[in-house]
């Protein structure tokens, strides 16, 4: 790459450092200096000069500004595992290749939602706002009683490698795993997690105990907990959700618990995000439910791993080879 000029390389939002300088050695790089989401203005000047866009899951790429896009744009390699913000299609039809950042996200994703799978049923956060508020009077028998987690039926929508990790560290505290997936796990992998599949996601969710979403957003996943399907849920459920905030109708997830017809969630993701229903709100202040600003990947290792692999790509990109996470319509 010393021999020949640099690719322009816009990145969307401010990274890790140790990543930023690496891509400033490596390309011809312009920076989001002070974080700030880029307008619709600022992505249509970055699609019209830069050879290579490195955006962000905040930032949307869709048809409209994938046209005005110039020739020169040849590769979106995004900083994050999910693509619902790019219209992968419509890049791949006008010649621009779309990569990702899956896998180095796993653990800590996994970890956040054993948190939350933790936190609701013990209200672990209602514990913290009585001695924030200083109105713990000391220990008592009957006091801020929760749920036991051992023993109770987890069902994970989504069984890829979040899925998996989360089944391993459920599997620890004693709970036992249930999912369902758009593919069946071979047997080795089903036997070693110990996970009893459900074809019929209806039938799962009417018994399990807590449901966790890790699956991805796509058409296909948009609002797959409906309305309907909450209700199959017992009364003494709750649902975690730290994959996309689409996937659950949270409107109707709302209203149930707040009918008392579920038990709680615990939610890192959420449909309008940045707002927040005032409503979820509500009950989080209420302790019914655990709210998290769309931290589960928020580790610095995580972060820099990401960007490790979004300077791969762009490098074997670059000089002539297919990226390793290179993504393609049929994979969504």
């Amino acid at each position: 790459m010393a021999n020949r000029k640099k690719p322009l390389v816009v990145v969307t939002r401010k990274l890790p450092d140790t990543v930023e300088t690496r891509m400033r050695e490596l390309f011809e790089t312009r920076l989001n200096v002070d974080d700030t989401p880029m307008s619709q203005a600022d992505l249509v000047a970055a699609v019209k000069t830069a050879e290579v866009l490195v955006p962000t899951v905040t930032d949307r790429i869709d048809a409209a500004l994938l046209s005005q896009a110039g020739p020169q744009l040849r590769l979106i390699a995004q900083f994050g595992n999910g693509v619902d913000n790019i219209d992968v299609a419509t890049a791949i039809q006008r010649g621009i290749t779309v990569t990702n950042t899956p896998g180095v996200l796993t653990e800590d994703t996994a970890d956040m939602t054993m948190a939350l799978i933790l936190a609701v049923p013990r209200r672990l956060a209602e514990g913290l706002e009585v001695l924030e508020h200083g109105e713990w009077t000391g220990w008592t028998p009957t006091w801020m009683l929760g749920k036991r987690i051992h023993g109770k039926r987890l069902g994970i929508v989504g069984m890829g490698r979040i899925g998996q990790a989360l089944a391993r560290r459920a599997a620890a505290f004693g709970m036992q795993i249930h999912y369902h997936n758009r593919r069946r796990l071979p047997e080795k992998v089903e036997q070693a997690l110990d996970a009893t599949y459900w074809e019929s996601l209806d039938q799962m969710l009417a018994r399990m105990d807590i449901v966790s979403v890790n699956c991805p957003h796509t058409p296909a996943t948009y609002h797959l907990l409906s309305a309907r399907r909450l209700k199959l849920l017992k009364k003494e459920a709750f649902v975690v959700n730290t994959a996309r905030g689409e996937i659950i109708d949270e409107v109707a997830l709302t209203r149930m618990i707040e009918a008392g017809d579920l038990a709680g969630a615990g939610l890192d993701v959420f449909e309008s995000e940045p707002a927040v229903n005032p409503r979820l709100i509500k009950l989080a202040k209420a302790g019914k439910v655990v709210l998290l600003p769309h931290m589960g990947s928020a580790t610095i290792e995580g972060r820099i791993d990401m960007g490790d692999k979004v300077i791969v790509n762009i490098k074997a990109f670059m000089d002539g080879h297919k990226p390793p996470d290179r993504v393609l319509p049929s994979m969504l």
